[in-house]
């Protein structure tokens, strides 16, 4: 099946919202660059007042550190809605009507999923229940050790989990550095649907810098979520087209909010680490303003120190992950960090949207521009 008419990404007019979260820390900022309000389609007649689904909505990812877990942890998969933009947004609310969001252990459900870190030579386990699904899935996890078995790829160890069932995969923090998970099952959809995350490996040895965060970026085909919700949409997944861009789950300007979006809040002087990672199908220049980096891992591996060099655009394929270091030296302000295919950062056709976010000096926090910002990203905090 193909889609046979275009369709916006659902919008919600009366329902409130519950999604909290902590990834964000301090603060954020929005709209960096001028908005174009006569862009994209604002016509109110085609939205549908009426959910197509009642789930819980997912929260923000959070890190569940494997060594106060006991080395153990309980991963769900739940169903959810999901909001890209925030209702107390002006430009919200913009959501999806179903993702298959990750719930691990006590916390809400998430997309992307919690961030699972532990340090070099840890074992732990990591116990499936699909006790809350009615779809088989596993879980692969990039990189790390585990047996042939534990590989979660079906197509080989001919092993899913289905409904009703759970599995218990022993992984190795063997391979240091930033990988990525997913589900492996039916990957064309189940990924696509949200069933991915970051697992996090510090080599031993790991100082943390002043300021440390993490970033997925994912491009969604939003027919996918209308069709397993009951909705009139066509998908195909030979047809896929992206028309709906994140990162950490969230579409400007609710990436800037303070709780549900990751702002890169940081202090003059201050060293940072950004962990990067891509789990969808395009690639993305990620690009900073007003600093330069140096990527210090690729794909969990260390980049020799006279391979470094400073950059300000990196381009960053499928499944790919890169660990970027700079030094918060600019003039105290707010710089927008956001891909550079343009069209990524939008949302249903409106600039900005999309792919952006920014680093915020704390000493701009009590600016009238960052209160600005703040309004848009409807952070009244």
């Amino acid at each position: 099946m193909t889609p046979t008419t275009p369709h916006r990404i659902r919008r919600r007019t009366v329902l409130s919202i519950a999604a909290t979260g902590t990834l964000g820390g301090l603060a954020g900022c929005a709209s960096l660059l001028e908005s174009d309000d006569d862009t994209g389609d604002t016509d109110d007649e085609n939205d549908d007042d009426d959910p197509l689904t009642d789930y819980e909505y997912t929260e923000p990812p959070q890190i569940v550190e494997i060594a106060d877990q006991g080395y153990e942890s309980t991963l769900r998969t739940v169903p959810a809605r999901y909001e890209l933009v925030s209702a107390d947004s002006p430009d919200g609310p913009v959501e999806l009507p179903e993702v298959w969001a990750w719930q691990a252990d006590d916390l809400g459900p998430s997309v992307p999923g919690p961030i699972y870190r532990l340090s070099e030579g840890d074992t732990f386990e990591l116990t499936y229940d699909n006790s809350d699904h009615n779809r088989s899935h596993t879980v692969h996890v990039h990189a790390v050790g585990k047996s042939w078995e534990d590989d979660g790829a079906p197509v080989s160890t001919r092993e899913h989990v289905n409904a009703g069932e759970s599995h218990t995969y022993t992984l190795e923090g063997d391979v240091p550095g930033t990988h990525v998970y997913h589900c492996h099952y039916q990957t064309h959809n189940h990924l696509d649907m949200g069933m991915y995350g970051i697992p996090r490996v510090d080599p031993e040895g790991y100082e943390p810098p002043d300021q440390e965060y993490f970033f997925t970026l994912r491009d969604w085909d939003t027919d996918l979520h209308e069709w397993e919700a009951g909705g009139d949409a066509e998908y195909d997944p030979v047809e896929r087209s992206s028309d709906a861009y994140t990162l950490n789950g969230r579409s400007a300007p609710t990436t800037f909010h303070p709780e549900l979006g990751t702002p890169l809040i940081v202090s003059e002087g201050d060293t940072v680490h950004l962990h990067i990672a891509n789990n969808g199908y395009e690639s993305h220049p990620f690009h900073t303003h007003g600093h330069r980096f140096t990527v210090i891992e690729k794909d969990g591996a260390p980049i020799p120190e006279a391979a470094q060099h400073e950059e300000d655009v990196i381009t960053i394929g499928p499944a790919e992950r890169y660990t970027l270091e700079f030094e918060a030296d600019a003039d105290p302000g707010i710089y927008p960090a956001h891909c550079h295919k343009v069209h990524h950062v939008t949302t249903e056709g409106s600039y900005p949207g999309g792919m952006a976010t920014a680093i915020v000096y704390e000493d701009a926090t009590e600016t009238d521009e960052f209160a600005e910002i703040m309004e848009e990203a409807g952070y009244d905090g």
